[in-house]
């Protein structure tokens, strides 16, 4: 895998003369860096992909708001659903 990092011209200006101090290119720096991020990084930080049902997930999230701000929540969300997104004119009814 190749990653880019966009860097401004001080903050390159600077790694390469950080590098250049230890002898090393600002590839090997950056490596250098990463390997003792990635080893410090938990085994388990590699997210999984969520193993849980999508509505085990909402009920998860939703489970601490209050009942008065579900009232507040539209009752023709799906039917509705291009006004609410994007300020679409309401289907004639």
């Amino acid at each position: 895998m190749t990653i880019t990092l966009p860097l401004d011209p001080t903050q390159e200006a600077k790694l390469i003369a950080v590098a250049q101090a230890k002898g090393v290119s600002a590839d090997a720096l950056v490596r250098e860096a990463l390997d003792k991020i990635l080893a410090d990084a938990p085994a388990d930080s590699a997210q999984q992909p969520e193993s849980r049902p999508i509505w085990e997930l909402i009920q998860d999230n939703m489970k601490d708001v209050p009942p008065e701000e579900f009232a507040k929540l539209p009752t023709d969300g799906a039917k509705e659903h291009d006004h609410y997104l994007y300020g679409h004119p309401k289907h004639a009814h």
